[in-house]
């Protein structure tokens, strides 16, 4: 079996999509796609096509060998992205040409369903009591907000309080069987995230995220230190080496992308090291289908995983296409008691629907995140 094309696909609201074709007629789709900079990794993905065109696509680990070292200068968010999305395509053909899920590649499932979150509340989060009991009668047990919108380079008590209120409206609307994660998205600083996680105890969050942004990693031990909620972090980080300094500061939980973590092979070693840490695997996936499917098959092999983040019905999606669009069976994604179940379909297990992404790729438009300042100018974290 050999490639023959590697194509990409940009759809909306801001995912990009990789088609690898084989001679063989067995065709592998992945998710390879930075945010914001989809053009940018849509060439890298091309640049490496030319590693691949004419090679068996069952050597997977070669392949990854080759895609990340082979160019001399390594990582980074964009070339980790494009072999992540060409890595779930070059998993999905293996599955595919065996007739197996590529949980049973990754050593079999240790577990029937996966338990998922979604997400409540926007950038700048307000009534959010509503929208989290939503989410509890659509099926889920977890769910996941934003601590605060912009957030001062040291917060004033309004501030600190408004956080813990939002909270706490929150846990009041859902009770205590069900799990609040809360978003620090990298807008608070270190001071202002060592003053409040301890605040937020009294309304048990299953984890704090990202309560530093990650190039001062190196300040996440005195967060860990000063609080007891479990600290999570890694959706910007790349590879086991960027994620060991993190588990040695003691965070609880891990969440590498499978889109910008170099895909199925590295997460899956970023989660064994975990292991090692006694650290918790929860994938970041706010995308779409296919970085949800690569996830999910993950998850299913994983002993040391938590719960999987998805982005059905989030807030980011909303006036624009949704992950379900671009599949011909939306059953595998269906909530069971807030869990997706196990599936056995070959590779991924995931069925494109082809043309709905060849008409979405013809008519797309870039997208950014927002840009957003502080009140004398300045540029402020989003």
């Amino acid at each position: 079996m050999k490639i023959t094309a590697i194509d990409t696909f940009a759809v909306a609201p801001r995912w990009l999509f990789c088609r690898i074709a084989t001679d063989a007629g067995i065709v592998g789709w992945g998710e390879p796609v930075v945010e914001g900079r989809s053009d940018t990794v849509r060439a890298a993905v091309h640049e490496l096509a030319g590693l691949l065109i004419g090679k068996d696509p069952r050597t997977v680990e070669a392949h990854w060998q080759v895609l990340t070292k082979g160019g001399f200068y390594r990582g980074g968010p964009v070339l980790s992205s494009a072999v992540a999305g060409i890595d779930q395509a070059l998993w999905d053909i293996l599955g595919k040409s065996l007739g197996v899920p590529v949980h049973q590649l990754l050593g079999g499932a240790v577990r029937d369903r996966v338990r998922v979150y979604g997400w409540i509340g926007g950038d700048e989060p307000n009534e959010v009591a509503d929208a989290a009991r939503a989410q509890v009668e659509a099926g889920l047990t977890a769910l996941k907000m934003n601590a605060c919108g912009r957030f001062g380079r040291l917060a004033t008590p309004a501030e600190l309080d408004g956080v813990v209120a939002r909270v706490g409206k929150v846990r009041d609307a859902i009770g205590d069987r069900n799990d609040i994660a809360v978003d620090f998205h990298g807008r608070v600083g270190v001071a202002d995230a060592r003053r409040l996680v301890p605040m937020l105890e009294p309304m048990r969050p299953l984890f704090v995220e990202e309560p530093v942004l990650p190039e001062l990693s190196h300040r996440l031990r005195d967060v860990v230190e000063s609080t007891t909620v479990p600290i999570a972090t890694g959706e910007r980080l790349y590879s086991r080496s960027e994620f060991l300094p993190v588990l040695e500061s003691g965070v609880a939980i891990v969440q590498p992308d499978l889109s910008h973590a170099g895909g199925i092979s590295e997460v899956r070693r970023i989660a064994a090291l975990a292991e090692t840490f006694g650290a918790l695997l929860a994938p970041h996936c706010p995308l779409g289908p296919l970085a949800l499917a690569a996830s999910l098959q993950v998850a299913l092999a994983t002993p040391n995983f938590l719960l999987q983040e998805q982005s059905i019905g989030i807030h980011y999606n909303e006036g624009s296409a949704e992950l379900l669009d671009y599949v011909l069976d939306r059953s595998p994604f269906r909530f069971v008691d807030g869990h997706i179940e196990r599936w056995d379909a070959p590779g991924l297990g995931v069925t494109i629907d082809e043309a709905a992404v060849r008409a979405a790729d013809a008519v797309a438009t870039g997208w950014h995140g927002p840009i957003w300042h502080h009140p004398d100018g300045s540029f402020a974290e989003w």
